[in-house]
């Protein structure tokens, strides 16, 4: 018999093959799968009448596809079945994907390709839908925001007149949930902000560059994909490429793209990008950590403390997954914790 405690889930793709394959990786995972959809109309059905936790979705469905059935769900607000978006993606596919979070879908996993191996496909799937299924829970109680420290410690004292007349640095680090924070929080930021902005988004390749130009076309600052020898710049805001490391060359402050091997299955590393900032400019940096799951910008976070930068947070309250703010406020390095909707004014405070 099905666990009545387990996680269930509606699993949608127009390919039977997928569909098992997708059914066959949740069950071993201990997920109890309560149908599967052939289209985006079946899903919509089966998500009305078996009020799932949560849904995988494939984008390419004949009839209603995967971005009608995400517009479907928005309309229903909090209420809506977290989605998974399990599609296969390319380059050129990249738009589509960004479309898909900017529709409220809680994150994507790439189908696996001929030859690929299954496990990585197993543990990303089973990790995203669980934590999916626990974001319908956390939004359906609203919470206030937590003070730093997670406890009854207050804000640090704000030192934003303690360095006049200087420019920082601001670097945004997010993961899950990223692209859709960034959506509102990048196009409220002043055409020209501190010293220039750097963005670490957890992306596959090919998809920044879209995600690049969206914001650009909503934002006062240009927002593109960093470009390797490209230096640093007050109008612009420089995004991670899918797929390489961001780093700082010295002593020109110039843009460099490394493809070194992913650290902890991640590349970009935020951690990575906030060193080479954090020593490059000191006092004058302002990390902004956002929305994501796991530890990145942890480690970061630690260096910019050291050399007396300013860390802003994300609250708990705005974020679809609570993990790496969580990590930084929980090792008392947040500054200040807001959520996202204050973050923009405190920013252009910060960074002058």
């Amino acid at each position: 018999m099905p666990d009545p405690t387990a996680t269930r889930v509606v699993v949608a793709d127009d390919s039977g093959l997928m569909r098992r394959v997708v059914s066959a990786t949740l069950e071993h995972a201990g997920f109890t799968v309560v149908g599967g959809a052939r289209d985006g109309d079946e899903a919509l059905a089966l998500c009305e009448r078996e009020q799932p936790d949560a849904m995988t979705l494939d984008l390419e469905m004949p009839g209603l596809d995967g971005i009608g059935v995400l517009k479907a769900l928005r309309r229903q607000g909090d209420h809506a079945t977290p989605v998974v978006v399990v599609s296969a993606f390319s380059p050129s596919h990249g738009a589509r994907a960004v479309d898909a979070l900017a529709e409220g879908a809680f994150d994507l996993v790439e189908k696996p390709a001929v030859g690929d191996g299954i496990d990585r496909f197993t543990s990303e799937l089973s990790d995203k839908v669980r934590l999916a299924a626990a974001s319908r829970v956390r939004f359906s109680l609203p919470r206030p925001s937590l003070p730093v420290g997670g406890g009854g410690a207050g804000r640090r004292e704000r030192r934003i007149g303690a360095h006049r007349g200087t420019r920082r640095l601001v670097v945004i680090a997010c993961s899950t949930g990223g692209p859709r924070a960034l959506a509102e929080l990048v196009p409220a930021l002043p055409a020209r902000l501190g010293a220039g902005t750097l963005i670490v988004q957890h992306m596959p390749p090919g998809f920044t560059g879209s995600l690049a130009a969206r914001l650009d076309r909503a934002s006062q600052l240009s927002v593109r994909e960093a470009v390797e020898g490209e230096p640093l710049d007050p109008g612009a805001a420089l995004l991670a490429p899918g797929g390489a490391h961001l780093r700082l060359a010295e002593p020109a402050r110039t843009i460099l793209l490394s493809d070194a091997p992913e650290v902890g299955g991640l590349r970009p590393r935020a951690d990575v990008t906030i060193a080479d900032v954090a020593r490059a400019f000191g006092e004058r940096v302002v990390l902004v950590v956002l929305t994501g799951m796991g530890k990145d910008g942890l480690e970061g976070a630690l260096e910019v403390r050291r050399r007396g930068g300013r860390i802003l947070v994300e609250a708990e309250s705005t974020c679809t997954v609570y993990g790496m703010p969580r990590a930084v406020v929980e090792a008392e390095l947040a500054d200040e914790v807001l959520p996202l909707g204050e973050l923009p004014a405190a920013i252009a405070a910060e960074a002058g």
